[in-house]
């Protein structure tokens, strides 16, 4: 099963170290690529600071986020899965997750990222701040710019997935930088976080936006620690059931609704 995953805005503070490889990412088709944007992100963090941070959609207090960008030539390095912190990261847990189940996180967790296009967990980057729908000087809009990179190098990565699934989990921005089409789109499943609440003697049910990404942290841990190995979308269904989760089909095909009670 191959896992795609949304990045977090935020990432840990990286002090010491050697600085990324881009010769040694994951998805090797990638680097021209992955050139370009970092080219076109540090030259734009290099020069006037408040275009920099209206670029990239900062805040004033966020004014160290483009320092941090202008060096990332240079800047240490940790493994993507180290970096990356946040709601889901949090819920996911991988630095708590049994060897096993680290060695399947490795195999199947492809992150998706603004500057990076997508990285495995166990690649080494550096702290960054660079969202999926920003838009870079002699780039444009990232989600645009990704799409015919990624359209060569994601086909090989989710063929590579010895399962066969493509579980998406991708928030909108990066969702738009790849979608998989023909046999790839018949094999992937898409998951729904709803809330039913029953007030009143009425039960309700409601997208779930603040904890979503927590929700489905959880669901991947899960998966990741039960040794789960769905071929199809319908496998995956019986194996969230297995483990205690209430899940209906979704309004799309391959898409899954996953009810929960509690946040």
């Amino acid at each position: 099963m191959l896992v795609l995953l949304p990045p977090s805005e935020g990432k840990a503070r990286v002090t010491s170290g050697a600085p990324a490889d881009l010769g040694k990412l994951s998805l090797p088709s990638l680097a021209p690529a992955r050139e370009a944007v970092l080219d076109a992100l540090v030259g734009l963090c290099q020069g006037d600071a408040e275009k920099a941070r209206e670029a990239l959609g900062l805040s004033e207090g966020q004014r160290d986020e483009v320092t941090r960008n202008a060096g990332l030539r240079t800047a240490p390095a940790r493994q993507a899965g180290a970096v990356y912190t946040g709601v889901l990261y949090e819920a996911l847990g991988l630095a708590t997750l049994d060897e096993a189940a680290r060695r399947r996180a490795r195999r199947s967790l492809l992150v998706f990222s603004g500057l990076w296009g997508a990285v495995r967990i166990g690649d080494r980057i550096p702290p960054y701040r660079c969202a999926g729908g920003a838009r870079l000087p002699g780039i444009g809009a990232l989600p645009t710019f990704w799409r015919e990179p990624m359209a060569r190098a994601l086909p090989e990565a989710a063929g590579s997935a010895r399962s066969g699934l493509v579980l998406d989990l991708r928030s909108t921005s990066y969702a738009g930088m790849w979608r998989p089409t023909g046999e790839l789109a018949r094999r992937t499943a898409t998951l729904r976080v709803l809330h039913e609440q029953t007030v009143g003697g009425v039960t309700r049910r409601s997208v779930v936006s603040h904890f979503n990404k927590a929700v489905k942290g959880r669901v991947v841990r899960e998966l990741l620690t039960a040794g789960a190995t769905p071929r199809t979308v319908e496998a995956l269904a019986a194996a969230l059931r297995d483990l205690g989760h209430t899940v209906e089909p979704g309004p799309t095909p391959g898409a899954l609704d996953l009810v929960v009670t509690e946040l």
